[in-house]
């Protein structure tokens, strides 16, 4: 990437402030114009005074030439602060608000993503964190070194350079010459640091992303007292970071050396030119201190250009990945399909296989049906490939081979949106956001009646137990055990009351008087609904009116119950194990005895 295809992609978000950026640039010009003042007026002092030397001066005339030049060289400060300070207003006012437009945009394109995009490697949850707030940062500090550094240093350098060619075109000849000095160090310095500022972003992104696995599990961490192994592995990645910044900054130590070099190479070759020129009378004494002055404008704009072209050869590191990120089309879910006014439910596997992005096949040839009215199960052992065929079903990921229909037409051609609206999903881990008891229900009916709310929870088995808490549905719901989180999801469920119903383990965390108690619930609201349940709770999978079986991604058997069970096979098995796992014997004999 490179500054004019970074201000393409960035020019939606620019021209809102427009009439900022041109302001910025009259201010620029102004500002470029009064740095000029400084020198002319010590030429025009030193000259001055060295002719008053030769003859005697009126008192009354020394305080006017003195006064004038105090009020002209005070005048141009308090503009010139005056100046710095619009642009420095401009300038944030530009950055801050084009970083909340950028972040805003980011947000809803990642939003829209598949699933299979956050599944990539390189897009975990760290490394995306990391990726948003470095790429933001560095484009909007972009935006404003553009307008707002570079081009009044540039403009104060380029005026300087006028007036120094102006007064003399040799001396001026020599004040050029140091510019291409310059410009072949600074990109030698930038190739040099290309391959370094990559290896810091990859190790920060990283860094970022091991750190949120720590925290995240910082439980597991102390329950098998790895707080050494942990620490030692957190180190790891910060002594390879702390290793490329300190060769980042070395080699930068080394080329503003150079640089300076460079600039003090000039001063000697102007000043002595110039010197050169008074001693020849073909020059004013006043010269000397003025093209001094005037060089220092050239080569000063010049020598902070290294500060914020550093700056800039870090946006245009994080600038490839944030744009990758927020311009992946084909992650974008499908927007503007079919959008049925009598949706039915009826699902169709045809001959689907898919494939993760990581490359694990899940599924293989799989054909099934889901029926409205009916509830169909999908039993297997871990890795079975159920929770795959959920997600597929939902519109999370897309089939790597063969279709999905519902009611008939191609799943991807419906509106992605239209179909979760209509899908209500329980996992066997359910996200409780930050907030309170109510705020999270809620989050099945945005616009729920506080009644509506309470009668979910009542259906969940969960409204009473939030009664006897001291701050009643005001209670954090993160505050709340594993099992009444489950539960708040199940309220969800009920409040969004949606013709389709998914559940993957729905009342796994919870126990068996509260499972008792939601599955009459769930039964209660199955009819005339497309249910899909994936449990290794014996009595839903029995209730199913048609299973299916799982092994390795592929379909091994289906039936009712009563037909698997007499097939054999895994089916049985899996049924055989539970039976025994509960000590169905025992637990028979005393609830009979």
């Amino acid at each position: 990437m490179n500054t004019i295809h970074i201000l393409k992609k960035l020019f939606p978000f620019i021209r809102k402030y427009r009439g900022s950026l041109i302001l910025a640039l009259v201010l620029t010009t102004v500002g470029a114009l009064l740095s000029q003042v400084t020198p002319l007026v010590m030429e025009y002092s030193v000259n001055t005074v060295q002719g008053m030397l030769d003859k005697p001066v009126d008192k009354q005339r020394i305080y006017i030439i003195v006064g004038t030049l105090v009020a002209i060289l005070l005048g141009k400060e308090i503009l010139s602060l005056l100046v710095a300070l619009g642009q420095k207003f401009l300038s944030d006012r530009i950055r801050f608000r084009m970083a909340g437009d950028l972040y805003d945009y980011t947000i809803n394109r990642i939003t829209s993503y598949h699933l299979s995009f956050f599944a990539l490697s390189q897009n975990q949850t760290g490394k995306l964190e990391k990726r948003i707030d470095k790429g933001i940062e560095s484009l909007t500090k972009t935006v404003k070194n553009i307008f707002v550094d570079i081009l009044p240093m540039l403009a104060n350098a380029a005026f300087a350079l006028m007036l120094i060619y102006k007064k003399n075109v040799w001396v001026g000849l020599v004040a050029t010459i140091i510019l291409p000095c310059y410009i072949y160090i600074s990109r030698e310095q930038t190739l040099r640091q290309k391959s370094i500022r990559h290896n810091i972003q990859h190790v920060r992104e990283e860094k970022a992303n091991s750190l949120f696995g720590l925290l995240e599990s910082i439980f597991v961490v102390k329950s098998f007292v790895r707080e050494r192994y942990e620490t030692g592995r957190q180190q790891g990645i910060n002594l390879k970071l702390t290793e490329n910044e300190i060769k980042h900054h070395r080699t930068n130590y080394l080329f503003d050396g150079l640089k300076s070099i460079a600039e003090q190479l000039g001063v000697v070759m102007v000043f002595t030119l110039t010197i050169f020129f008074v001693l020849n009378k073909e020059m004013t004494v006043g010269a000397i201190l003025l093209h001094i002055m005037l060089f220092n404008n050239v080569s000063s704009p010049v020598r902070h250009l290294h500060r914020i072209y550093d700056e800039y050869t870090e946006a245009l590191t994080y600038s490839e990945g944030f744009f990758d990120m927020i311009e992946n089309d084909k992650y974008l879910s499908k927007k503007g399909g079919i959008r049925s006014n009598n949706l039915q439910g009826n699902f169709s596997f045809q001959h689907v296989d898919f494939v993760y992005p990581n490359g694990k096949q899940a599924l293989k040839d799989v054909r099934f049906e889901l029926k409205n009215g009916k509830t169909t199960a999908l039993v297997g052992l871990s890795g079975a490939g159920k929770s795959s065929a959920m997600n597929l079903l939902a519109g999370f990921y897309d089939p790597t081979q063969g279709s999905i229909l519902l009611d008939g037409k191609p799943l991807a051609d419906y509106d992605t949106d239209f179909v979760r609206e209509n899908i209500g999903l329980v996992m066997q881990k359910n996200h409780i956001f930050s907030g309170t008891i109510e705020e999270n229900i809620r989050y099945g009916e945005l616009n729920a009646t506080r009644e509506a709310i309470e009668e979910a929870a009542k259906k969940a088995s969960l409204h009473d137990q939030i009664l006897r808490m001291p701050n009643g549905y005001e209670t954090q719901a993160r505050e709340l055990s594993g099992g009444q989180q489950q539960r708040i999801a199940i309220a969800r469920l009920f409040l969004k009351n949606p013709p389709i119903i998914f559940l993957d383990e729905p009342t796994a965390s919870l126990d068996a008087i509260t499972t008792e108690q939601i599955k009459e619930s769930i039964d209660a609201v199955k009819n005339n609904r497309t249910v899909l349940i994936i449990s290794h709770n014996i009595s839903q999978i029995m209730d199913a009116d048609h299973i299916y079986v799982l092994s390795e991604g592929e379909i091994v058997g289906h039936g009712t119950h009563e037909s698997l069970y007499k097939e054999g096979g895994l089916y049985s098995q899996i049924i055989d194990s539970n039976a025994r796992t509960l000590n169905i014997g025992r637990l028979a004999a005393t609830v009979l005895g």
